[in-house]
């Protein structure tokens, strides 16, 4: 069975053969030691900042509860920068310029709406500061972001997208590799939220290294037909979609990383909170996910985890909620 799961885009069955990943000018050796350049921290805190401001999502409940639970964990410092409303005046987008170069990982809970768009020099930052090895983790509706904008796209892989706006990974029934092209299969969607099973995918990555083969998730929205460029993929994690809760019948990706320049960009797609659960939110309080979220942001931003496996953390038949 293969554990360690690397999708490169179409035609990369040469590479996954021989155990290589081909990173723009770089070819790197798989395993456990795979890096992407970025800084090497594991002693000092490491400095997170979180974006939000605009969000389909409760994303001012849940911004604090990601802040306390990476500060709790004693390896983080986190600040919070909060964009303008999309309705805003050009005064305060003026205004904001988040120096994102200050801190080791950016922990995006942004999804913007009404067709707002951050300023040129704003998207400059940002991909100047996660190619020169800023760490990105992108948690659920974060990779609904930022419609058209190419480097973020390569930098998250599989958004939410319609079908004509990229190609589909997934892996099916069996867990062999899907490829669909632009055009073909679903759009991005979900069905009812529900529990469901997620599955580590690659079981010797730093993120997921201890972590149940498979683990109960708590009721959570399964995102299916997600799109994108879906080049220079590491996948460590997947959940069936059902066809009995309106899914597509395949194995859809739930956690991914990918190379960008110096940095690395984890996604991870649990952890939906809408505008009237902030007193139940189980999709986020899962301890699964919580776990997933603070080992991503120590590992975008230093290469390593030391940040152990909750206690708590799900079993096969279990749920398990952080209070």
């Amino acid at each position: 069975m293969i554990t360690k799961r690397r999708f490169l885009g179409f035609g990369a069955a040469g590479l996954l053969a021989t155990g290589l990943v081909s990173c723009g000018e770089k070819t790197e050796k798989v395993g456990e030691e795979e890096k992407a350049g970025g800084k090497e921290k594991t002693g000092e805190k490491i400095k997170v900042l979180i974006i939000d401001g605009q969000n389909n999502h409760n994303w001012a409940d849940t911004t604090p509860f990601m802040k306390s639970q990476l500060e709790k964990s004693g390896r983080f410092t986190v600040d919070v920068t909060t964009s303008p409303a999309p309705d805003t005046d050009k005064v305060a987008w003026t205004a904001w310029r988040p120096d994102f170069s200050k801190y080791d990982v950016l922990l995006s809970n942004y999804n913007n709406q009404k067709g707002s768009q951050w300023p040129d020099e704003v998207r400059s930052a940002f991909e100047k500061a996660v190619g020169g090895g800023v760490g990105l983790v992108n948690v659920h509706a974060a990779n609904n972001a930022h419609k058209g904008w190419t480097e973020f796209e390569k930098m998250t892989g599989l958004l939410w997208r319609s079908n004509k706006d990229g190609k589909r990974f997934v892996l099916d029934a069996d867990g062999k590799e899907k490829h669909v092209a632009v055009g073909e299969g679903p759009n991005a969607g979900h069905g009812p939220q529900h529990e469901y099973e997620v599955v580590i995918r690659d079981q010797e990555h730093p993120i997921t290294k201890g972590m149940p083969k498979a683990w109960k998730h708590a009721k959570d929205e399964l995102y299916h037909g997600q799109r994108g460029p879906a080049e220079n993929m590491h996948l460590m994690a997947t959940a069936f979609s059902s066809p009995d809760k309106k899914g597509t019948g395949d194995n859809e990706p739930m956690l991914w990383w990918i190379p960008y320049g110096k940095g690395r960009a984890v996604t991870c797609l649990l952890g939906h909170v809408g505008k009237n659960d902030s007193e139940k939110m189980p999709g986020l309080r899962c301890a699964g996910t919580l776990n997933i979220i603070e080992r991503s942001c120590e590992w975008a931003a230093t290469g390593k985890v030391t940040l152990p496996v909750a206690k708590n953390f799900p079993t096969k038949d279990e749920v398990r909620l952080v209070e």
